[in-house]
């Protein structure tokens, strides 16, 4: 089993697939963070002091993991990074479903999708995936792997 998971292509495909996602939900949410503010406050699990930090910090947190995961830069400490947001967004989807709240998850700024069994099977599939090279580093078709060389 371990064979499957640490093969390189497996790897390759888990870090681009999540690297490709968080670039896409970071880059939405820097260009319009106000809209992301008001949709972490919709989860009323935070203060209000702290969500305009988030709603700034987030985004570009997201885009900078996309972009070593891609390029496979620090792929461990990356994926392990991408790991826990997906964690951390989990359990706020779930806190929302079982309080009842009928909100945008907030995942990408284009698009409304009302958190849901759906969005949390979506995010354990990403959480999935970017528990492969946390757990399992390739630096095979990495940056790193080029700069070594």
């Amino acid at each position: 089993m371990k064979e499957i998971l640490s093969n390189k292509y497996l790897q390759l495909a888990a870090r681009l697939i999540v690297g490709f996602i968080f670039v896409y939900a970071g880059i939405g949410k820097i260009a319009e963070p106000e809209t992301f503010a008001n949709e972490i406050f919709k989860y009323h699990i935070l203060p209000d002091f702290p969500i305009n930090i988030i709603a700034l910090v987030l985004p570009w947190l997201e885009l900078v993991i996309g972009i070593f995961l891609i390029a496979g830069i620090r792929i461990r400490a990356s994926a392990t990074i991408a790991s826990i947001s997906m964690l951390v967004f989990l359990i706020a989807i779930l806190s929302a479903m079982f309080r009842g709240l009928d909100i945008n998850c907030g995942c990408f700024a284009d698009k409304v999708v009302i958190v849901g069994w759906h969005k949390v099977l979506e995010d354990l599939g990403i959480l999935v995936a970017a528990l492969l090279p946390a757990i399992f580093t390739q630096n095979s078709f990495t940056l790193e792997e080029q700069i070594s060389d």
